[in-house]
């Protein structure tokens, strides 16, 4: 039961705190030490302690490749505790080349992944029969491609002979490798980009010709992109003056519908404005048409109990007694006819 009780605490301390290192840790396996085959490891077997599975590397840029296989060794069998040994700056360096992160950045990262019960520090190159007996490992694991380094063609051929070694697979599509080359070969954007957050030439290695040629580009870019959201926002426009264009055009069609139609009713064959004309030239050809005239019209201007005589009858009375009086009498005729005009 105490055994149960230690596994329990043990497990929730590595979910809620980073993992212990191995140095530092007072957590040590205490139970006889028997060696086991990976049947008895894989049917839970001994109760009475966890089986000890060990798991090295470099471990530079802790990414999801390596969270994966770390993954998978914890996993290995129903109740096992993950040992991660991680290598140093000096050995690393010396047998696979330079590291992005330091040791300590390493330590780190390995401390805060959730699958690790214990981190191993300055880890050795070649596992040693010394090395997995004061750690009191049970199982290495690690993926089953030959590893050659330090003068082996595999630095795990010993482990495999003495049937300790478990492979896991590796995570195709992401290793170290991979992110550095990503960053190699995209590396003036990645100069640009940290130059626009603050970082100095200096502090990024960059000449001054190429801090000028960055922070250009950098300007430049700003310009596309004010000119791409100008573009987002024109179309936006254009498109909403379309909707309303449509929206317009439909409500145009239906007041000129509505027009045509009161035009027609108004003006049309049997419109109401025709009956109006109709009734109204009636009315204009009744009022201009001529009235019947009377059989017998007044004399105009005359008395009727005047009746004029032709101004060459004479009076037969008194004749003119002498040219000079008919000439006379003419003439006075003449002006009265002149005066009844």
């Amino acid at each position: 039961r105490a055994v149960e009780v230690r596994f329990f605490i043990s497990d929730h301390m590595t979910l809620t705190a980073p993992a212990p290192f191995a140095d530092e840790t007072s957590c040590q396996c205490q139970a006889p030490h028997e060696k086991l085959t990976i049947a008895q490891a894989r049917l839970g077997t001994p109760v009475d302690r966890p089986v000890r599975v060990y798991a090295d590397g470099i471990f530079d840029l802790f990414h999801s490749g390596h969270a994966r296989a770390l993954m998978q060794a914890k996993t290995l069998f129903p109740n096992s505790y993950l040992l991660v040994g991680v290598c140093s700056d000096d050995l690393t360096h010396k047998f696979k080349g330079f590291t992005v992160m330091n040791e300590t950045e390493r330590y780190e990262a390995l401390r805060h992944c959730r699958y690790v019960d214990e981190v191993i520090r300055d880890a050795p190159w070649t596992l040693t029969p010394e090395f997995l007996e004061k750690h009191k490992i049970d199982f290495v694991a690690h993926d089953d491609i030959p590893y050659s380094s330090a003068g082996s063609d595999d630095v795990y051929k010993h482990i495999k002979e003495a049937g300790m070694f478990v492979p896991t697979q590796r995570t195709e599509g992401i290793s170290t490798s991979d992110i550095i080359t990503r960053i190699v070969r995209d590396y003036d954007v990645y100069a640009r980009r940290n130059l626009q957050r603050g970082y100095t030439a200096k502090e990024l290695n960059v000449s001054f010709i190429n801090e000028k040629k960055y922070r250009f580009q950098n300007q430049v870019d700003k310009m596309k992109e004010k000119v791409k959201n100008v573009e987002e926002k024109s179309k936006e426009f254009v498109y909403k003056v379309e909707e309303k264009s449509h929206d317009l055009i439909q409500k145009w069609e239906e007041k000129s519908r509505e027009f045509i139609g009161n035009f027609l009713e108004l003006f049309g064959p049997d419109g109401a404005w025709k009956q109006m004309f109709q009734e109204r030239s009636g009315r204009m050809l009744q009022a201009f048409s001529p009235r019947q005239s009377p059989n017998s019209s007044p004399t105009r201007g005359r008395s009727p109990s005047r009746s004029p005589s032709p101004p060459w009858v004479f009076n037969k009375a008194s004749p003119p007694s002498s040219p000079k009086a008919a000439s006379a009498s003419l003439s006075s005729m003449s002006e009265g006819d002149e005066d009844e005009k």
